[in-house]
Order: C-alpha cells, then structure tokens, then sequence
C-alpha cells in the first residue's frame, strides 16, 4: 500500500513536468521497467533513487512523500 501512494505520486510530478517514462528513466539511470515498477506501486524506490527523482523534478523529497504516512 506505501508503495503505490509512492509511485501514484512520482508517476503524477512526472507527468506534470512534462516526462514520458522512457524519458525521464533514462534521466535517472534506471530501466524503464524499473520506473514502472516504481509508479504501478510494485517497488518501493531506495533513498538514493528518490534523490534522484527529486532533483530532477525540481521538487523536495517532502513534495514526494504521501502526505498520510
């Protein structure tokens, strides 16, 4: 359950910055079947990954983070 809270919001910033998946996977240096793991909720990301994700959307880990955990 953590963990899609976690992807559903990766996957929305993601989208809302304007990245496809194949995109913004290669930005981070992950497979594209990692990130989709990642957003479906299947895969929690490692705190170096969510980092990444963070610098790269120019956003927070705090902006990341579902609000109810």
């Amino acid at each position: 359950m953590e963990a899609e809270k976690w992807g559903r919001r990766i996957r929305a910033y993601r989208k809302l910055k304007g990245y496809t998946q194949e995109g913004f996977s290669k930005e981070l240096g992950v497979s594209v079947s990692i990130l989709g793991e990642i957003e479906r909720g299947n895969r929690l990301p490692a705190e170096e990954l969510l980092e990444k994700i963070a610098h790269s959307l120019k956003i927070s880990i705090d902006d990341l983070t579902p609000k109810d955990l």
